[in-house]
Formats: structure tokens, sequence, C-alpha cells
């Protein structure tokens, strides 16, 4: 009979086996704090601009075609981002970017604050945020690999995917209140003052300890190659067809999370906020369960796909408030460990001198995907009902992590029995 002193729960024992080994590398350990800091301030001004879409106008669609315009950038010229990032030093790229979308975001608002702005000007300042994003996120993405030895590089993305996903809950609920006491302007004001956190940890960082891989001589069709290599090369393909599926229809929150408060519960901004917070408790707890693993599979990434499809589906479905908010702790557990399986996988599995351009095609995937989805959620959201907006999502995230499954478990169990003996 095992003694009650022998038991642990299923909770401690995630806790400890919990590692924070990339947290000892100085660089990485500054990028993760500004990382922290920039997430919260970007969700914060995320609430702010869905509100105020729908104050100006009322309307699901514009709040889509909003998005869509803040991402278009990306799903047109994303690839040559990725090359811009193989090519450069990215530290440095990552120092412009950050501080022109401080920039924007602190016109944002000043324009908000003085009642001048209309929504010719937020399409304006949503492009401009969006062509920044093309050279920011590839940078950012490809440069963990760069900041820690390869085998702290799961751990690394684990606690990346984690504070980006419980800072989106923390930003949101903060926006949420922010905005409901003192004002939208002031999220984006604070946004702004966050791109100096993330410019000063950028300058903090040693610069002779950030490794420097072959970078990719100038020549014509550099992005023609990338996108070769991962259509030949289905165990990056495939995961880049789930995240483009998932990032069109499933990962459209800033749409659909807004109409879903409104329309559907009757709430706020706050109320938002709360829901958003409630998916970052969540997110938490799914990280904590990632960043316990030391291996990274392929069957998992599909897994996490029908789990994550699962609970969207059941908060779209959700029959009143306080349903909704045990449900979306499912789809913010869900949602990091799909995202962190992804990025890892292509991670790990790019060759080192194509990463920033890989990883331009997960942001393409992901984000740039937002264009079409977008709309496509607002509209089914405005018209079919507010539920739907996230129904879509989630009944697309089942259908094509079922469709890969097969596939993708194929692929694990060839590498498992390594190559063939030869004869």
């Amino acid at each position: 009979m095992t003694s009650r002193a022998g038991k642990r729960s299923p909770g401690r024992a995630v806790l400890s086996r919990l590692r924070f080994d990339a947290l000892g590398n100085r660089n990485y350990r500054r990028f993760f704090v500004g990382q922290t800091v920039s997430v919260i301030g970007t969700w914060m001004e995320s609430v702010a601009q869905s509100f105020l879409v729908l104050q100006l106008t009322g309307s699901g669609t514009q709040l889509g075609l909003v998005t869509a315009v803040r991402f278009g950038p990306m799903f047109l010229f994303g690839p040559w981002g990725g090359l811009l990032a193989d090519r450069l030093d990215k530290r440095r790229v990552l120092l412009v970017t950050q501080t022109l979308a401080g920039g924007i975001s602190a016109t944002f608002g000043a324009l908000v604050a003085t009642h001048l702005v209309a929504m010719p000007v937020v399409y304006v300042l949503a492009l401009g945020l969006g062509v920044v994003n093309v050279f920011d996120n590839p940078a950012r993405e490809s440069l963990v690999p760069d900041l820690v030895p390869r085998e702290l590089l799961l751990n690394a993305v684990t606690l990346n995917s984690i504070t980006v996903h419980v800072a989106r809950g923390v930003g949101a609920a903060f926006g949420g209140v922010i905005a409901a006491a003192l004002g939208l302007a002031l999220c984006f004001g604070l946004n702004a003052l966050s791109f100096g956190v993330v410019v000063g940890s950028l300058l903090m960082m040693n610069s002779r300890e950030i490794a420097r891989g072959a970078r990719p001589s100038r020549q014509r069709g550099q992005v023609r190659e990338a996108i070769r290599y991962v259509t030949g090369t289905a165990d990056l393909l495939l995961p880049i067809v789930m995240v483009a599926v998932t990032g069109t229809l499933a990962w459209e929150f800033p749409v659909s999370m807004p109409l879903l408060a409104r329309e559907a519960f009757h709430g706020n901004t706050a109320t938002y906020g709360a829901m958003m917070a409630t998916m970052g408790a969540g997110a938490l707890l799914g990280g904590l369960v990632s960043a316990s693993r030391t291996r990274n599979t392929l069957t998992s990434l599909a897994l996490a796909g029908l789990g994550w499809g699962s609970a969207i589906t059941a908060a779209a479905l959700a029959p009143n408030l306080a349903v909704e908010y045990l449900v979306l702790v499912g789809v913010g557990y869900g949602s990091i460990t799909f995202s962190s399986l992804a990025k890892t996988t292509l991670q790990l599995r790019a060759d080192p001198a194509m990463r920033g351009r890989v990883m331009a095609l997960w942001a393409i995937a992901w984000l740039g995907s937002t264009p079409i989805g977008g709309p496509i959620v607002g509209a089914a959201g405005e018209h079919l009902g507010a539920r739907w907006g996230l129904l879509l999502g989630g009944i697309a995230t089942l259908a094509i992590s079922v469709a890969a499954y097969p596939r993708l478990r194929a692929i694990d169990r060839r590498e498992a029995e390594g190559p063939a003996p030869l004869g």
C-alpha cells in the first residue's frame, strides 16, 4: 500500500518536472523579460482597437477588415521579411522594428485621446503596424535559436510560448479594465511605452554570445528556394498547413471574442478582458505541462489540434458566461500546446540557413492568414450570429487535425524505426 506521503498530485508532478534551464542564459533571460512586457502591452492595445472599431462602426465585418489590413502585409510579403532575417543581424532588425511600432502606437493613442481618430486613420495605422510586423516577426522568432544551445531550444520555445499566452491574458484583462474605467487611449499609450522595455532588453544583450550561423549570399530566387524546401519536406509542410488552417479560422480571437462578449453574453470591454484572462490561465496550465516535456513528436501536434478544436467548439456553444469561462480554460490550454508544438517542430527541423524564411512562412500561416480569415469570421459573427465566428474555428481545427494525424504518425514511426540495416 502506498503511503499518503509517497503520493503526489498530477499538478505537483508536472511542477516537479518543469524546467527553466533556458532562463539561465543571460541573453535569453533579457529577451524573455522584454517579450513578456511587450505582449502585455500589445494585447492591451488589441482590446482597445477592437472596441474602438465597434464604437465607431458597430460592425463585425469592419472589425474583421481592420484585422485583415493589419496582417495583410505579412500575407503578401512575409517571405521577404524572413529572407531579411536570414541575411541581417536579427537583433538590429528588432531594434528598428520595435522602435517604429512604439511610434505608431503612440500616434494611435494621441489621436484617440484628442478625439481625432476616424476609421480611415484606424486603417492607415493598422497597415503601418502590419508593415513593421513583416520584418519584426520572423526576426523575433528566428532569434531564439541563436540565443540558446540546441539542447535548450525546446525549453526556450515553450517558455516563450508560456509568456506570450499568459501575457496575452494579463494584457487583455488589464486592457478591458483600463478601457472601461479610464478610456481606450491609455491602452495605446501604455503599449507604446512597452516597446521601450523591449528595446532596452535588446541593447543589454551581449552580442558576442549570440550565435551567428552561415548567412545566405545575395542571389535571386531565395524566397522560391525556401518555398520549395518546405513543400518538399513533409515534416515541415504538414505542420505549416495545419497552422494555416487554424490561423485562418481559429486564431481570430480579436474578432470572434469581442463579438461573443457583446452579442452572445451582452458584455463590454471588461467582459472581453475577463474572457481573455481566463484563456490566459488555461495557457499557463498548458505551458507548465508543455515545459515539462523532453520530447516533441509530430503525432502530439495532431492530438493537440484535436483537443484544441474540441475546446473551441465547446466555447462557441457554451449556454452562459459561467460555463464559457470554464471552457475557455481549455481553449487557452489547447492554444499554447498546439502553437508551441508547431513552432518547436519547425525551429528544430528547419535547416539553420533557412530558419528565418521557414519561420516567416509560419508567420504567414499563423498571422498572415488573417486577411482571409478575419473578414470571414467577422461576417459570420455579424450575419449568422456571434457564436458562429468561434464555431468555424473549432470545426476547422478538428477537421485538419483528423486529416493530418495518419501522415504525421507515419513519419514518427519511420523516424523511430531508423534507417534500414544494410544488407
